[in-house]
């Protein structure tokens, strides 16, 4: 059986997002948007205190009232999250008639897109999803993950950013040597290099995995 969602990342950083909704249903979907640097707009006739304390820091733009259909007209992506399942309906309906992609929270029915559980390491982020069927077990997946990705993933993350822009420029043209240097970083001992070495010590190492 093929599935409805397809995996794929998407840059969000400064395209027009709308959410429809006031709530902490909404103000979770909010911080989720915020991690990745969306133009946020929020369109409720009430919000939670958190809500307004992001617009009151420039987080967010905040208009207090009902939904109508002409709001979505300027957005790239909307997510309905209202308390009320007439409104939401309404907002899936008007983006469907105008292509406009859709996220109407916990009717994976309604959703042109979904939200995968995800953890983050800096630029590494790892996300399970189920198509929607079965969101406990990608939570409890995303739980295990956690244990499987401590906290020294970020800096590992990190290093590798820079050892990728290091090996790109000793060895372009030369995609044998870029793959032998990637395979040198991936079986390095980095629970060791972390805790022995400083910074600067580390960046000698990434300079000896060049010519190695």
């Amino acid at each position: 059986m093929n599935n409805q969602y397809l995996p794929v990342g998407i840059s969000l950083k400064n395209r027009p997002c709308l959410i429809v909704g006031g709530g902490n249903v909404a103000l979770r979907k909010i911080e989720t948007l915020l991690d990745y640097d969306a133009a946020i707009t929020v369109i409720a006739p009430s919000v939670v205190d958190k809500i307004e304390y992001y617009r009151d820091r420039n987080k967010l733009k905040l208009i207090k009232r009902e939904y109508v259909e002409s709001d979505i007209a300027e957005f790239g992506l909307v997510i309905a999250a209202s308390d009320n399942a007439d409104v939401n309906h309404t907002v899936y309906k008007n983006c469907r008639k105008a292509g406009i992609p859709i996220n109407v929270v916990d009717s994976p029915r309604l959703c042109d897109f979904i939200f995968p559980a995800t953890i983050m390491r800096d630029c590494l982020t790892i996300s399970i999803m189920s198509d929607g069927k079965a969101p406990f077990l990608s939570g409890q997946l995303r739980m295990i993950l956690e244990d499987i990705f401590p906290s020294r993933w970020e800096k590992i993350a990190r290093w590798a950013t820079i050892f990728r822009e290091k090996v790109h420029k000793r060895w372009k043209g030369f995609p044998e040597k870029k793959a032998a240097c990637f395979e040198t970083f991936v079986a390095a001992d980095w629970t060791s290099l972390l805790k022995d070495l400083s910074d600067d010590e580390i960046n000698s190492e990434l300079d000896k995995m060049l010519e190695s």
